[in-house]
């Protein structure tokens, strides 16, 4: 059985995404995402698939949730039509990271065992938003806060919680 993680950058009014892209630029985060993702299967859903710059992400297993599935071969990206199906095309992956959006994050939450949430410490206005989490069910366990910097503008966190037993 693989282990389901949720990866996210959250702000702190819970916004994920405007107009398809991240409010924010924090090569930071993107680097942390690399390094926890790469190797590993992803799981997302069809606009957030689409808001990628460069097509599937390399070297990791691609799945993308859609109510309409293309015909033929897909490069670098397989295709779901339910997370069930997603997570079974995952089956034989150590790790699977659901890597957006909004409604792929709803439908994942009460199967997650962990949680990696870089939390962007300041407000930004939005279109998508992270769901409500009932934190009383996780357990943090490690956490790294940074100060905004040259390249980031913004202070920022990576935590990693788990799912209390």
């Amino acid at each position: 059985m693989s282990e389901i993680s949720i990866v996210a950058a959250v702000a702190d009014n819970y916004a994920i995404g405007k107009g398809n892209k991240l409010p924010w630029h924090l090569p930071a985060d993107l680097k942390h995402f690399r390094e926890l993702t790469t190797g590993h299967a992803v799981v997302m859903g069809k606009r957030t698939f689409e808001s990628l710059p460069n097509g599937p992400l390399p070297n990791r297993k691609n799945v993308v949730l859609t109510s309409v599935m293309s015909e033929g071969v897909n490069e670098g990206y397989f295709e779901a039509d339910s997370l069930e199906d997603a997570l079974y095309l995952c089956e034989k992956e150590d790790k699977v990271f659901i890597v957006g959006g909004a409604a792929v994050y709803r439908q994942s939450l009460e199967i997650a065992d962990s949680l990696y949430i870089t939390w962007v410490h300041h407000e930004f206005s939005a279109d998508i938003y992270f769901p409500e989490v009932d934190f009383s069910k996780w357990e943090e366990v490690s956490r790294q806060d940074l100060p905004a910097d040259d390249k980031n503008p913004y202070p920022y966190s990576f935590v990693h919680y788990k799912r209390k037993k």
